[in-house]
């Protein structure tokens, strides 16, 4: 994956752990900025707000009359221009550049409301001036907690931040020697002893062990790893020693793209945000002329500069569309991270939106519903089965073909009789002398070439054959002794998946490059009614375009052939397992490799979305509402402000509310 196009500069070449830290300290320092201000802002906010609460609306004077303006004057000029300067420098440059934003109404309530304190002093209408303070006040607080959603939401990416090894035991001259983490290079061979992390990603050269990979899979059972298996930077050894050759050290690790993916969600835009930064952009400048009307209007009636000018003011403060800011963002940063806790890492934010609109889901076969490489799935013996299985896989074990090693596998022998005269006969199959006996094991056509008769076992063969597996004879001197089928076996939740969608009213296809035969067999396992077989990778493509035309599509797979695929429909989801330009051409990538993620992923973007809507709809509605009492002059200021705080919270509380939902 080419990570350069995605502006990896927090992970460098060779980095590791320093950098980690060095992003953790950038998010802490960012919510410690974002605090100070919240607790300098409120200092003096909250003697301003005693005060203007118990002479507006109590009668209750706090101070004395004379001092009451001044000394308000004097505590908010910090909460506006030293807490609240960058806002105001944010929302007046709107004016300059004639692009408005939420910053542009609170810069102008805010100093508008605040001079009314200097008019007033000197006779010339009413006070508002208490209200500056509370409108920059309850806008750093909406500030800090969107910081603090943001972090919590990236909770389970500082989890993966601190799963990572300090140091690594090397070997340098034949001696271990201890260096930490971020110093491995690439081809330095690493020592993993018993209960420590893997400190970056590599392949087993030497050893044998099970490895904890929970983190990445969040399956409980250890992964055995013997020479030639992958492994992951931050996954933990169990019982043996293994000698690790890194192959990926900083921003090209595993735990480094998963992190980058998730940033890269959190950040997005989806089409609804854009829509509500449009609105936000014409409704800025409405709601300015709206206040410059009432002020003009009110004026002209009532010939009440003071009273005209406080309407204005309600005006602009109910209108801060600080919850409208907050609707979208926070919901679709705290959808992120509850996606990332279960595997699910949502690439690009509109898909978020585009999930809930889908008819069709299209399936790659091989990776995707399968897992991706054969497995002995049938065995039939005319001998003791366990005898079969160690011939079969004592010659099969000098074979580096796929089928050889499936064989082996399902063998598991500790140890293997010696073979002599071992013979690889391409495209039939494998010979050699074991015990003095000569075995072969292969296809038909191996079994006709060498005059072995077959047919007291031709309906088992058919059998499997009718399967769609492969099958392997077994013969011994002469003689037929058993047969065994390989496949490329379901995963699995495959079906429990695909029952699933099929029940929730989606269309399900698999679209594959085998035969039909094999298509029909492996779709029929798991539910899947619809298939498309003997498809070119390039063809892909043009059947995700033919059934878009009915509707919008997802796409899963795993492959490089899958990746024009991937991109060309609605939605593609990447298997994690999958090829980095498959990870690369994903809306969305499944960390376990399970298909229970493409279900957990609709319904997560079904819950994400709904939360944007009802944040949206509350962020407008009180406006509606809200404005035309203000325009009447109806809404105290004050009140004006503390309905508008109450809003912002609201919406930050209900987008964090979707933790609660199970997805």
């Amino acid at each position: 994956m080419d990570h350069k196009k995605h502006n990896m500069h927090k992970f460098s070449q060779n980095s590791s752990k320093d950098e980690h830290h060095h992003e953790e300290l950038v998010e802490d320092e960012e919510i410690r900025d974002w605090k100070k201000k919240l607790i300098g802002s409120w200092m003096f906010a909250l003697p301003v707000a005693l005060i203007m609460i118990g002479d507006r609306l109590f009668e209750i004077s706090v101070v004395p009359k004379k001092f009451m303006i001044p000394l308000i004057l004097i505590l908010g000029f910090p909460v506006i221009f030293i807490f609240g300067l960058n806002t105001l420098k944010s929302g007046l440059n709107g004016f300059r550049t004639l692009y408005f934003n939420m910053d542009s109404l609170i810069a102008l309530g805010t100093i508008v409301a605040y001079l009314t304190g200097f008019f007033s002093y000197f006779g010339f209408g009413e006070d508002y001036s208490g209200v500056s303070s509370m409108i920059m006040v309850i806008f750093i607080t909406g500030k800090f907690i969107e910081v603090k959603a943001r972090g919590r939401a990236s909770k389970e990416i500082m989890k993966l931040l601190e799963l990572g090894a300090r140091k690594a035991r090397i070997l340098r001259e034949k001696r271990e020697i201890e260096i930490p983490a971020e110093e491995v290079k690439v081809g330095d061979i690493i020592v993993i002893k018993p209960g420590e992390k893997i400190p970056t990603d590599g392949i087993v050269i030497r050893g044998d062990s099970s490895v904890d990979e929970s983190m990445i899979s969040g399956e409980s059972l250890p992964v055995d790893k013997t020479r030639g298996s992958n492994v992951i930077g931050a996954t933990i050894n169990q019982d043996g020693i293994l000698y690790v050759k890194a192959t990926k050290i900083g921003k090209d690790t595993f735990l480094a793209h998963i992190i980058n993916l998730v940033e890269e969600a959190q950040g997005e835009k989806i089409p609804i945000q854009k829509l509500a930064d449009r609105i936000t952009n014409v409704f800025v400048p409405s709601i300015l002329i709206l206040s410059v009307l009432s002020f003009v209007l009110w004026w002209y009636f009532l010939g009440d500069a003071g009273r005209s000018l406080g309407i204005a003011i309600s005006t602009l403060v109910i209108a801060c569309p600080c919850a409208l800011g907050l609707a979208v963002p926070t919901a679709l940063m705290v959808g992120s991270g509850m996606g990332s806790k279960h595997g699910v890492l949502i690439r690009k934010g509109e898909a978020i939106q585009t999930m809930r609109e889908i008819k069709t889901i299209i399936f790659d076969k091989t990776g995707t519903i399968t897992k991706g490489e054969p497995e002995v799935t049938d065995i039939y013996s005319k001998v003791k089965e366990s005898y079969l299985l160690e011939v079969s896989a004592s010659l099969e074990k000098l074979s580096e073909h796929p089928i050889a090693k499936a064989i082996v596998k399902k063998a598991s022998l500790k140890k293997y009789p010696a073979v002599r005269n071992f013979k690889v006969l391409r495209g039939k199959g494998v010979e050699g002398n074991i015990r003095g006996k000569k075995v072969l094991i292969g296809n038909r056509t191996l079994m006709k070439e060498q005059k072995i008769d077959i047919n007291e076992i031709e309906f088992v063969v058919k059998k499997f054959e009718n399967s769609g597996k492969t099958v392997m004879i077994v013969s011994e001197t002469g003689k037929v002794i058993g047969a065994m089928a390989v496949a490329d076996s379901i995963k699995e939740d495959s079906a429990d998946a695909i029952r699933q969608l099929n029940t929730d009213g989606y269309r399900t296809i698999m679209i594959t490059g085998d035969n039909e035969r094999t298509a029909e067999f492996i779709a029929k396992q798991v539910g899947i009614k619809e298939i498309i077989a003997n498809v070119l990778p390039k063809d892909k493509v043009k059947k995700v375009e033919e059934i878009q035309e009915k509707g919008m599509v997802v796409f899963v797979g795993d492959g490089i052939n899958d990746a024009p695929a991937l991109k060309q429909a609605n939605v593609g989801i990447a298997m994690g397992s999958g090829t980095d330009i498959a990870i690369e051409s994903g809306d969305l990538v499944l960390v376990k490799n399970s298909l229970m993620g493409v279900v957990q992923a609709i319904n997560l973007s079904k819950a994400t979305f709904k939360k944007i809507k009802q944040n949206l709809f509350w962020a407008f509605a009180y406006n509606i509402i809200a404005i035309p009492v203000a325009v009447a002059g109806l809404l105290n200021p004050i009140i004006a402000e503390i309905a508008m705080a109450l809003s912002s919270i609201s919406v930050v509380t209900n987008a964090n509310l979707l933790r609660r939902v199970k997805i």
